[in-house]
């Protein structure tokens, strides 16, 4: 075992590392079980060329954390495989790598989606342990639920959207929004918005940004998306620069596209009550800081963007059934989750003093370190009397 890895367990966890190989596809992967003291270890499986072992325990570390602060009773756990996820090998690195785990799987991990990996490889891991219940993100055909294909990522963004503008009473009726970064989830998250009755008046991909302060016709925009991608906002026009979408006169600003776009010098410029973080890690330190100081309310990444977290959550809980998820029952779950946790850290934050970031991540540990202790895994003060 390499010295870096028992160097980095710490009171939380891993509880478990597995690492993997085969000699005949050449594949090598590990498989780390965090903390699951809440329940079994959830997390999806990635297959990257530049995969380590220290990259899968930081993201089951934060999976940890992302089940405890949206308030779902499952543990974090995160798998990897290193290899070429386009390689003509795939298939055969996929199938030794689920023979591989086939102790550990389905009892204390069942494989998901992450980078990498798609439906046609969940369903592989399925035909090569011969069961349903090894994995979540199945294509349809095999009892699956397409989240990107709902948007439901994109909606629960918009419901935590809605969740926390009523918190610093900002109605949505006519709320001007911006939409930073225009894939899946961002388009989700303007569609249900503007059900809710918000107005998108900016919007932004790669290629540029589309301003109207009347606001845009998403329906359009989006239907443009799906048929040209990035490409979307030059059909749609005119085109501005991608950053004019962050500083664009809004009510609400969603970060929805890469990490680390929005920067102080953005966050000077901002007219935004309201950040709802999309995308993971969309704001850098310093500008969450400058946020705060502003008393601009901000929806943490991990809040804010774990509708896809509920829907897994609800595909566990029908891997042995022959009935599929209602996608009716996905929605209001999410929903429901989704303002609830929004609300619990804002108001956290309020109370505290602290950023919303540094809230949610205390009810997380809060809630975790009070299963360890309900577990005996750690002392409490009653155990020092």
């Amino acid at each position: 075992m390499h010295p870096d890895i028992l160097s980095a367990v710490d009171d939380w966890g891993p509880e478990k590392v597995v690492c993997v190989s085969d000699r005949r596809s050449g594949m090598r992967g590990v498989l780390v079980i965090d903390n699951t003291a809440r329940g079994m270890g959830k997390g999806g499986t990635r297959m990257s060329a530049t995969l380590s072992v220290a990259e899968v325990m930081r993201l089951a570390r934060t999976m940890t954390w992302k089940w405890a602060a949206v308030d779902l009773f499952h543990g974090g756990a995160k798998a990897g495989i290193l290899g070429d996820p386009h390689g003509p090998a795939k298939e055969q690195q996929l199938r030794a790598f689920a023979r591989a785990l086939a102790a550990e799987v389905p009892a204390e991990y069942v494989f998901g989606l992450d980078m990498g990996l798609s439906e046609r490889d969940a369903a592989i891991f399925v035909d090569e342990l011969d069961s349903r219940g090894v994995a979540v993100g199945l294509p349809r055909a095999l009892g699956g639920l397409p989240y990107d294909e709902l948007g439901v990522t994109g909606y629960g963004v918009a419901e935590a959207t809605d969740a926390a503008a009523a918190c610093i009473s900002l109605p949505m009726e006519g709320a001007r929004v911006a939409v930073q970064g225009f894939g899946a989830v961002g388009r989700a998250t303007a569609r249900r918005l503007t059900e809710l009755g918000a107005v998108v008046v900016a919007a932004s991909t790669s290629r540029g940004a589309v301003l109207d302060a009347d606001g845009l016709d998403v329906h359009r925009l989006d239907e443009l998306a799906r048929e040209l991608g990035d490409d979307c906002v030059a059909a749609y026009g005119p085109v501005r620069p991608p950053d004019e979408a962050i500083t664009a006169p809004a009510d609400i600003l969603v970060p929805a596209a890469l990490q680390d776009v929005v920067h102080p010098a953005h966050v000077d410029a901002l007219t935004a009550r309201l950040v709802v973080e999309g995308a993971n890690m969309p704001t850098t330190g310093p500008a969450l800081q400058q946020l705060h100081e502003r008393g601009i309310a901000v929806v943490p990444d991990f809040i804010a963007n774990a509708g896809g977290v509920v829907a897994a959550a609800l595909s566990m809980d029908a891997r042995h059934s022959p009935f599929p998820v209602e996608p009716a029952q996905v929605f209001t779950m999410v929903s429901a989750k989704m303002r609830a946790n929004a609300v619990a850290v804002l108001e956290h934050a309020e109370a505290s003093g602290t950023l919303p970031h540094e809230a949610a991540r205390h009810l997380a540990r809060e809630r975790v370190h009070r299963a360890m202790e309900l577990r005996g895994q750690v002392r409490t003060k009653e155990d020092d009397r």
